[in-house]
């Protein structure tokens, strides 16, 4: 109530009443059931955590409808899968075809055939070289045993092995200074224990071979590799990130709270909504990925914010004289609207991720809006019972956040126009700047230079072949029709074109097989190297070649079963964008629609095109949901503050910073993955808290106290400024440490969200009550008190502006 005598707000227990004031003291009461029955469910709900595990593989990334998985999946029913081991070989003398290094490629191409679930072998060492001797074709391995310490011979299979289309620029360089070993592993479905397993293997006979010739490099990628990669990247969060992240919220509480009791309590809240929220992701058989398992250091941030609202009130009533139950039931009283609302909004933003068609973001969301919610029941029941058994202190104290808070609330109200068209200016000018960013996923970037499989990769991709490549499948309408001239001959423009786009670096095509099989049939006369002229002359090549070859080294990876296709392979340079990877997939599909009979046309596929599509799905994805969340939180802010106008204008403080945070990537990156699709969803959930604490503050002042605008904003200041602060530097400190992550998809989306989140608490700062001040420019009826003065918690008096 207002001290007229005063001319202060003063806390009576008188204002102690209504039905919240009733359940704080029903709480009270009750405390001991209320918290053993809080440790009893959250123990029920842990025990789903069992059922927990990490799930590898790019797959994870796409959903079941995704176009472009489904393109891909359809090539794989058709040919050899693509899942491979590709080893790099670096010999200390820089020669591959020394006798030395033959022996180090030979002894690898030999053990690689260990590795589990392996099919298929391929190198320069046993690479199916065909040659002609009179009538006869042979087939044999480009360096056999005979021709292996031969240093004449080598030379003559160096010649061969730069000028074969197969193995240039993909298993050899130009220098032969570095040469692969491809494994190609058939792995069981769904067995996730296969992949990790070959890929462990791998080491350690890279490991073994490593010791065994010291100065030969040796360098792993694939996508066997990242598969496992993505597990082991979410891993090494989980054990680095989560405890530092403790470590960082026990900081910020002690310093922020003073109070041992408030901040031990305050972690033990947080622990039980994290345990509650990854127990019920194990009941519902949600699987870990790098990004869902961030979500118990989200939750982690978010709950402390439920908390220290809470908690910081009840400080503050204690200091200003009320017993401890009464300055529990006060914040309770306070707090417990827009506490509720806050939870529901923030759930609301991360139930929208679900919108995004990418399972471990909804996984994501899904984790951290169960986790959000169990933090609200915590925080309302079993943290006022906790709080209203420990010894909280009772003296005041000095409270420079409270007199900052204040001093700002008068600079608004007197500048409130220059705040109000200079931040709506500030939002113009970097809303302008977002078609700046680029959406550019390149998978094997996921992963920071911390991580192995990221330096090996980039090694490779710079020296040897990337993992960027374009897949086309060619029909040629009928079983056999491969050996047709008319397809042979199409199919041969068309990889001659795509030889011809300057970030192609490697073709695989069957055409290159055939015509080097003509030429051998005419007694190894280069004038031959050409496609056939007759259907069965090629037909009999093709069966006479495939006969000769040994297990494991057959051409299914270039032709079905039926001979009625072919795939042409792509390998794109390792410093493509994704950009680059959509506009070149879709010149090879016009290229076909215009030079190709309609069974030759086909779409680009790999994991490449998947994911180089896959920011641009997910942000229009994440723009829908949003949509939908905003019209969901708008309604839900407009019905509880019981003001369609206030609500309404309340868009604009939580839009902005979203706007601004994005403006601002294009200055810090300018690259936007599929990681920041989520933030959109995420920081319209968080930002959103701020603005409730603020408002529903403020219309308390105007509603129940009779203040004027101007007063109405130094009350809110003055009440909830503090904690603001608090919780958003919280926010961001937490947001902060995913950033440390060396999983860039965590730590831009991290990043982006702590810039997003401190944009917002200038946007609710200043913008919010410039905004209401211009809107509500008349008092209430009957107020008389415009000059109110406020004390904070130090006892100084803090008068407003004059209107």
């Amino acid at each position: 109530m207002i001290d007229r005598k005063e001319n202060k707000i003063v806390h009576v227990n008188t204002t102690q009443n209504g039905p919240i004031a009733n359940y704080g003291r029903w709480l009270i009461r009750w405390r001991w059931p209320v918290i053993i029955a809080s440790l009893a469910l959250t123990a029920f709900a842990a025990f789903g955590a069992k059922n927990l595990a990490f799930v590898s593989g790019y797959r994870i990334w796409f959903a079941p409808e995704n176009p472009h998985l489904q393109a891909f999946e359809s090539i794989e029913k058709t040919y050899t899968k693509n899942d491979n081991i590709l080893i790099g070989l670096t010999p200390p003398d820089g020669d591959v075809f020394s006798v030395k290094s033959i022996e180090v490629l030979r002894e690898l191409v030999e053990r690689a055939w260990q590795i589990p679930y392996s099919i298929r072998v391929e190198a320069i060492s046993n690479f199916q070289h065909s040659s002609a001797e009179e009538d006869d074709l042979w087939v044999r391995d480009l360096i056999s045993d005979e021709i292996a310490d031969d240093l004449a011979k080598i030379r003559i299979a160096r010649s061969v092995a730069l000028g074969e289309p197969f193995l240039k620029d993909r298993l050899i360089t130009e220098r032969s200074d570095i040469t692969g070993v491809n494994v190609t592993l058939q792995l069981p479905e769904n067995d996730q224990e296969a992949v990790v397993e070959s890929v462990n293997y791998a080491r350690g006979l890279r490991d073994d071979l490593q010791e065994k010739y010291p100065g030969t490099g040796f360098y792993m990628t694939g996508i066997a590799k990242l598969n496992v990669a993505f597990a082991e990247a979410g891993m090494n969060d989980m054990m680095s990130l989560t405890p530092l992240m403790y470590l960082v919220m026990i900081g910020i509480l002690f310093i922020s709270l003073r109070s041992i009791s408030g901040t031990l309590t305050t972690l033990l809240i947080i622990t039980l909504s994290m345990m509650v929220a990854m127990g019920i992701g194990g009941w519902a058989g949600v699987g870990l990925t790098p990004m869902s398992i961030v979500a118990p250091t989200i939750i982690m941030t978010l709950a402390i914010a439920d908390c220290v609202h809470i908690l910081v009130t009840v400080l503050m009533e204690r200091g200003r004289g009320r017993s401890k139950k009464e300055a529990v039931i006060e914040s309770l009283r306070l707090n417990l609207l827009p506490v509720t609302l806050t939870s529901v909004t923030t759930a609301l933003g991360f139930l929208s991720l679900n919108w995004i068609k990418v399972p471990p973001i909804n996984h994501l969301g899904n984790l951290t809006a169960v986790g959000v919610m169990a933090a609200l029941v915590f925080s309302v029941a079993t943290f006022p019972a906790i709080l209203s058994l420990l010894p909280l202190r009772s003296k005041r104290k000095s409270a420079p956040l409270t007199g900052a808070c204040n001093r700002l609330a008068q600079g608004v109200i007197k500048s409130r126009r220059l705040a109000l068209w200079g931040l709506l200016a500030l939002v113009a000018g970097f809303s302008a700047l977002i078609p700046m960013n680029e959406l550019n996923d390149r998978f094997t970037e996921y992963f920071g230079k911390s991580i192995r499989f990221r330096t090996d990769n980039d090694f490779i991709a710079e020296n040897l072949t990337s993992a960027y490549q374009v897949e086309f499948s060619l029909n040629g309408g009928g079983s056999g029709a491969i050996s047709e001239p008319d397809y042979l001959n199409t199919t041969e423009q068309f990889v001659n074109w795509l030889r011809e786009r300057p970030i192609v670096t490697h073709v695989a095509s069957f055409t290159d097989v055939i015509k080097r099989l003509n030429m051998n049939m005419h007694g190894d006369d280069s004038a031959y190297y050409r496609i056939p002229e007759n259907r069965n002359l090629a037909a009999q090549y093709l069966l006479l070649y495939e006969m000769s070859l040994p297990y494991g080294l057959d051409l299914n990876n270039q032709i079905n079963v039926d001979k009625s296709s072919t795939r042409v392979t792509a390998v794109l340079g390792g410093q493509t964008t994704a950009l680059e990877m959509r506009e070149f997939s879709a010149a090879g599909e016009n290229w076909l629609k215009e030079n190709a009979p309609a069974h030759m046309q086909s779409v680009g596929s790999s994991p490449a095109i998947m994911f180089a599509n896959i920011s641009e799905i997910a942000l229009i994805n994440a723009l829908s949901g949003t949509t939908i969340a905003l019209i969901l939180i708008s309604g839900i802010i407009m019905i509880a503050l019981r003001s369609l106008k206030i609500g309404f204008f309340s868009l604009v403080p939580n839009l902005a910073p979203i706007a601004i945070g994005f403006g601002i990537w294009s200055f810090l990156s300018g690259q936007i993955n599929m990681g920041m699709a989520p933030v959109i969803g995420m920081t319209m959930g968080i930002v959103v808290d701020d603005t409730i604490h603020f408002l529903s503050k403020y219309l308390h002042a105007r509603r129940k106290e009779k203040l004027s605008p101007e007063n109405a904003v130094c009350y809110a200041f003055n009440t909830v400024g503090p904690a603001m602060v608090t919780t958003t530097f919280t926010l961001i400190a937490g947001f902060s440490v995913l950033a440390f992550s060396a999983f860039r998809l965590n730590s831009d989306m991290s990043l982006l969200t702590a810039v997003t989140i401190g944009v917002a608490l200038i946007a609710d700062f200043i913008l919010l009550p410039a905004l209401l001040l211009t809107i509500e420019k008349k008092h209430l009826v009957g107020s008389s008190a415009s000059r109110i003065a406020f004390e904070d918690k130090s006892g100084s008096r803090v008068a407003p502006a004059q209107e």
